[in-house]
């Protein structure tokens, strides 16, 4: 059943946590390892590198396990990596030329690897039953035929998911193409990647790991720290957001409310930039900003901010410290990349989501998951629409949907166009309590089994997850 307590840990929109006055007082006394903002500089993920390369393909070996990082000055916190890495090392492929990852796990659960964002064969997808035990391997191959984009691996294996990927197991996957070389826009170490998720730790510097424990997650870490922060030089920059949290949504703006350039989404360039305040960023969504630092005179120090924090904690993301004049020949052109032609749609499908209040299980269509059952059969080579309505209004819980495989495109929310990142492609998409979102998907390329599920990755770890089989 669920708690009344357990249920206002369900209920947070975007950061705001329904508790009563004395519950917000007995959760400030908790004690918990706290550190300085902006004490820390910025870690940024190692490259790995390929163990071997052929004509056509780079290896990489990967071992999966716990070990400590220095999260906070001085204390030791037990985490899980990817080969001893906190943020663990970012894999740089290019388009047309296949990767191999064998991962190696020497947890004590088992684990899987899931290429979020990636059109693969289901046998590489990471599909959560197909599960490496502990002392045991696996090779994922990655043929990286679609288009550049912002990707990211994690931990999949159903019902542990939630927490592998809280300890640590994530990392960033970046796809290069030509095409997008072409253009011009800020590269080497003018490429950052971040990303962004909240914790809870003890007053040992542990992390707590309690499923739905929204509430307690209040230090923001980005790549592996609580609020660092970031000496940048004047001049253009390109970042690329990953939100790794569990629930949390964040919404993004420079302190000073000064413009960024919105250039990517989840599947990759938009058609062409906009220009923004700030953005949204949900659980899983990848969104690539440029910012020209040098609007800034050297000295100048500038938060990044969360609009939907809660609290003082969760309202300061990182900070910019302009300490250099540099060279810039970057530039971000009018016209990005255009969004492909998905064809005309044969076929609408209605998804719900929606908590049991019974049994405190997240469902899509009144079921939890079942590897044995098939909910979605899809033909391969055909376009759909699919129609995902959040029914969690009493008490409002907000949902997202991923779809393994492929990328789609958002129609509408409510009725209404959407705007920003949203425009581009695809394949994780937000849905409020009480709101209808339609997205326009095509399925080609492979067959086989892959789910789709909500990656508040708190509510698939329950059941919120379903399966498609896709058919010719």
């Amino acid at each position: 059943m669920v708690t009344r307590r357990s249920l206002m840990k369900l209920t947070g929109l975007g950061g705001a946590v329904a508790l009563l006055p004395a519950e917000r007082a007995i959760a400030a006394l908790m004690p918990t390892v706290t550190a300085t903002p902006f004490s820390a500089p910025l870690p940024i993920p190692p490259v790995a590198r390929p163990v071997r390369q052929t004509a056509t393909t780079d290896f990489y070996n990967v071992a999966i396990g716990e070990t400590t990082a220095e999260v906070f000055p001085g204390v030791r916190t037990k985490v899980f990596t990817y080969n001893g890495n906190f943020p663990a090392a970012t894999i740089v492929a290019r388009r047309g030329r296949e990767v191999s990852v064998t991962h190696t796990n020497s947890l004590t659960a088992p684990t899987v690897a899931h290429l979020h964002g990636a059109h693969v064969a289901a046998s590489s997808d990471g599909y959560p039953m197909d599960v490496i035990n502990p002392g045991g391997s696996r090779e994922y191959r990655y043929p990286n035929a679609q288009l550049g984009g912002t990707f990211w691996y994690h931990a999949h294996a159903h019902h542990t998911e939630a927490e592998q990927v809280y300890r640590g197991l994530a990392g960033f996957y970046l796809l290069k193409d030509d095409q997008e070389t072409a253009l011009g826009l800020p590269g080497g170490d003018y490429d950052v990647p971040l990303m962004v998720r909240d914790a809870h730790f003890d007053d040992a510097g542990q992390l707590v790991y309690v499923n739905g424990d929204f509430n307690a997650r209040t230090t923001l870490l980005v790549n592996g720290k609580p609020q660092p922060y970031f000496q940048v030089a004047a001049r253009k920059y390109r970042l690329r957001f990953v939100n790794g949290s569990n629930e949390r949504a964040f919404r993004l703006k420079l302190a000073d409310g000064s413009a960024m350039t919105l250039i990517g989404s989840d599947g990759g360039l938009l058609p062409a930039p906009i220009t923004a305040s700030s953005f949204d960023l949900w659980p899983g969504e990848r969104v690539e900003v440029v910012v020209d630092f040098s609007r800034y005179a050297v000295g100048t120090k500038v938060v990044l901010g969360n609009d939907l924090g809660e609290v003082d904690s969760t309202k300061s993301v990182m900070r910019f410290d302009v300490v250099r004049t540099a060279t810039d020949t970057s530039r971000v052109p009018s016209v990005l990349r255009a969004l492909p032609n998905l064809g005309t749609a044969t076929v609408t499908r209605d998804i719900q989501l929606k908590l049991d209040l019974s049994t405190g299980a997240f469902q899509f269509d009144g079921k939890v998951f079942d590897s044995t059952r098939v909910d979605q059969h899809i033909k391969l080579g055909t376009t759909e629409i699919w129609r995902i309505t959040n029914a969690d209004t009493a008490p409002a819980i907000p949902h997202n949907l991923h779809l393994h495989l492929v990328q789609f495109q958002v129609l509408d929310r409510a009725g209404v166009a959407v705007g920003g990142h949203e425009t581009g492609l695809k394949d994780t998409v937000t849905v409020p309590p009480g709101a209808t979102v339609r997205i326009k998907v095509r399925f080609d390329g492979f067959e086989g089994r892959y789910v789709y599920h909500c990656h508040m990755l708190d509510h698939s770890a329950t059941g919120m997850m379903g399966q498609m089989e896709i058919t010719r």
